[in-house]
């Protein structure tokens, strides 16, 4: 990763502190971004990954996540790494890249020793992509609404009519190169499903009992999988949409005790 400059951030819901780390990629020289707000413990950081269609700055941008996340997040302590992470990437290979360097510089800059991953949706996903991947680097797992084997997850979307899921179907298939059925072990290799024996760190795993776009059979898969394991928690919502899981109150508090 080659930083162009790190510099205090610009925006109307950003906190006071909030810097902009603009960077390229040494995956590709995408030029791409991220925003850090340091907290009174330096060595501890939670990472926001946005959802499909949004970008870097969604927990201060939007309102209902801004107003319900960003306040428990702070009282903790830890510093905040919101990432760009090319857009819409799904944790494909470039993207993994990135992330592993962006956390790199957290530990050169402030000494970052732990970090939660706490996003929902395509960011709860790469959370659960990136933990299998580089679970040296995540310390815990919150995922909120999330897929957990995007081979699976890609030939669903497909089969949709919904024009946000074909959406995602395409970035998807764009962020990987190819179809499941083309890079399957590419796919195998970024499934948290299929490497679930990796996710020995907490996970904290909610999801919604009707959601239209990320079908909780996904989420009943890991937690089958992982049943019994003490690290590992599943809330299902009866009845719950897409965005129900954003609610569920989680302990940031306990999570810290067990990392």
């Amino acid at each position: 990763m080659k930083i162009i400059d790190y510099q205090k951030a610009a925006g109307e819901y950003l906190p006071e502190g909030t810097g902009r780390l603009n960077y390229i990629s040494d995956a590709d020289e995408h030029a791409d971004w991220a925003l850090a707000l340091p907290g009174e413990n330096p060595e501890l950081w939670i990472v926001v990954i946005h959802g499909h269609g949004s970008h870097g700055d969604q927990l201060y941008a939007r309102q209902d996540i801004r107003e319900l996340w960003l306040p428990v997040f702070r009282q903790t302590g830890a510093g905040i790494l919101t990432v760009n992470l090319r857009d819409n990437a799904w944790m494909g290979p470039a993207a993994v890249a990135d992330m592993h360097d962006l956390i790199e510089w957290l530990r050169r800059e402030y000494g970052m020793k732990k970090t939660i991953f706490a996003s929902g949706s395509m960011g709860g996903t790469s959370n659960l992509i990136y933990a299998v991947l580089h679970p040296e680097d995540v310390s815990g797992v919150v995922a909120r609404g999330a897929a957990t084997d995007l081979a699976s997850y890609y030939n669903w979307c497909v089969r949709q009519q919904m024009p946000i899921i074909q959406e995602i179907g395409e970035a998807i298939r764009i962020a990987y190169g190819g179809t499941p059925e083309q890079k399957p072990e590419l796919y195998r290799r970024h499934s948290a499903l299929a490497n679930a024996a990796r996710l020995k760190m907490p996970v904290f795993f909610a999801h919604g009992g009707a959601d239209q776009l990320i079908p909780v059979e996904q989420a009943r898969a890991l937690a089958d999988k992982l049943a019994g394991q003490k690290n590992f928690s599943y809330f299902e919502i009866p009845g719950g949409n897409h965005d129900s899981p954003l609610t569920e109150s989680i302990s940031f508090p306990k999570i810290i005790s067990m990392i």
